[in-house]
């Protein structure tokens, strides 16, 4: 019986050049550099036996890539498509599992608040989308569509009818504007609120510093030593903070937050001071305001929208307050809570920038606008569905 002949190989330049690097290259696959040595000694006119004997590998494995090369070049080095496992599952049973992620457990008849993948898996089988089905399987069909509906998010609608009027106020007045007319160098703009029962909380063991792969160790369990409130003036433009400790929060406690403010300079004699506060009970509604001008005559009250704290540039800095001072909490008593307190607002004061604040009322008009929007396409689908 007639030997097969061999298949002769010519490389052109950049063929072997190609080839070459792929044979020798660091961070290529084995496979592909097997079958690139292959086709080297067989260009060198090599037998396939002495090209397998060199290689480490099966002379009909040498035969296979040589005749690929030879046919198809350097794209025939390359594995072939393959058909693999047929699927498990269906694209209807993937479409029916997410369609069912896409459900509030609740009005399905399922005892849940939120939807987990084993919970899914389970609901799937129970309801004969599938004869089995893994947890992990669901999570990938999840992932791919990008769905989560173990997390949620709140949201409030706005009820307040002066909303945008204002908003804008406050928008303004961090820009230096009140009323179209730019603020003189003699006003002032403070943000003002309260921060709420900060504990102090004894722990029964002494807090462990950190060390090395080791983070800091802090005792869960505690005594309660009390806690109080924690008032702060916040002046948006000259970028420095006025805060005041208090058994707890009310008119009085307020008040004394804006004598202790007002009685300093440049404030005293300023032509007017502007404070910015929320709805809270301490400071709401016009008799706040009232109490206000007529306790210094050169201070003007600016509320923000109900539920619109978040307008409040205090706010961001009661949130560095938690992160540093606050957390974890571990003091022996009220007193340590307070000159910590007050320690860390001169260290805030001394290197201080002022807040980026990016939400303008440009932003506040596109806000508004796509609110305005999905209430719209809200109240026309439950018309459609009413109707249907």
């Amino acid at each position: 019986m007639p030997v097969a002949t061999a298949c002769p190989i010519a490389l052109a330049a950049s063929e072997r050049y190609r080839l070459t690097k792929m044979a020798w290259g660091h961070k290529t696959e084995y496979r592909l550099r097997l079958r690139a040595q292959i086709v080297l000694h067989a260009a060198r006119g090599l037998a396939n036996a002495r090209i397998a004997e060199r290689v480490g590998v099966h002379v009909d494995t040498v035969r296979r890539w040589r005749g690929r090369f030879a046919e198809k070049r350097l794209p025939g080095l390359a594995d072939r498509k393959r058909t693999g496992r047929p699927p498990s599952f269906t694209a209807l049973q993937t479409a029916q599992v997410a369609a069912l992620a896409c459900q509030l457990p609740a009005e399905t008849g399922v005892p849940l608040s939120r939807w987990s993948c084993p919970e899914l898996a389970r609901e799937a089988v129970e309801r004969g989308i599938a004869a089995f089905l893994s947890a992990s399987t669901v999570r990938r069909w999840l992932t791919r569509d990008a769905l989560k509906p173990w997390q949620h998010r709140s949201w409030i609608f706005i009820t307040d009818p002066g909303f945008r009027a204002k908003a804008e106020r406050v928008l303004d007045l961090y820009a230096r504007t009140w009323n179209g007319t730019r603020l003189g160098a003699d006003e002032y703009v403070i943000s003002a609120d309260e921060k709420t029962s900060i504990q102090a909380r004894c722990r029964c063991h002494p807090t462990l510093a950190p060390g090395q792969a080791r983070a800091m160790r802090v005792n869960h369990t505690y005594g309660r030593g009390g806690a109080l409130a924690y008032l702060a003036a916040y002046d948006v433009h000259r970028v420095r903070v006025f805060g005041r400790t208090e058994a707890r929060t009310g008119i009085d406690p307020f008040m004394n937050l804006v004598t202790q403010v007002m009685g300093k300079e440049p404030y005293a004699s300023a032509k007017r001071v502007f404070w910015i506060v929320d709805n809270g009970s301490s400071h709401r509604g016009k008799k706040a305001a009232d109490r206000l001008a007529a306790a210094h005559p050169n201070a003007v009250m600016v509320h923000t929208p109900v539920h619109a704290s978040w307008l409040n540039q205090v706010e961001i800095y009661f949130s560095v307050v938690q992160r540093k001072v606050v957390s974890p909490n571990d003091f022996p008593d009220l007193a340590q809570v307070g000159d910590r307190l007050r320690a860390f607002e001169d260290r805030y004061n001394a290197t201080a920038q002022p807040f980026q604040w990016r939400f303008t009322t440009s932003a506040l008009d596109d806000l508004l606008a796509r609110l305005d929007r999905h209430t719209t396409d809200h109240h026309e689908e439950s018309s459609a569905a009413l109707a249907a």
